[in-house]
């Protein structure tokens, strides 16, 4: 069974990088899209990235717009969210996920989940 596994969260100071993967566990996922959606305190889930299975025109939110980036291993069935010029307003759990197409990720109509990882910016 497939499992998407993350690394790379943390505490950060504002202003700061910070790199999170994602990498599928126990098989691969072909052709499916990929993407991170964060859930803020009390905020509810929002997709901040996700991208096709050929990477080509990924989709940001424009909260982050500019500042993060989302690039796909489709080899490894891997993808990784590259986050610099953090904000407070970023502090969040950051799921990875998977689904069958870049719209069903858009529709929040997913298929595989990560367990989260915990991204925290303060000083």
């Amino acid at each position: 069974q497939v499992q998407l596994v993350e690394s790379g969260g943390g505490l950060v100071a504002p202003g700061a990088s910070l790199r999170l993967s994602c990498e599928a566990q126990g098989g691969t996922l072909g052709r499916m899209a990929m993407g991170w959606v964060r859930q803020r305190p009390g905020k509810e889930r929002e997709i901040v990235a996700a991208v096709a299975w050929h990477g080509a025109a990924p989709y940001h939110a424009d909260a982050v717009k500019g500042r993060f980036t989302i690039s796909l291993d489709n080899a490894k069935s891997a993808t990784y969210l590259q986050m610099n010029a953090l904000k407070p307003g970023g502090t969040a759990v950051y799921f990875c996920v998977a689904a069958a197409t870049f719209a069903d990720i858009r529709n929040f109509d997913i298929g595989y989940w990560g367990q989260g990882a915990q991204v925290t910016v303060s000083t």
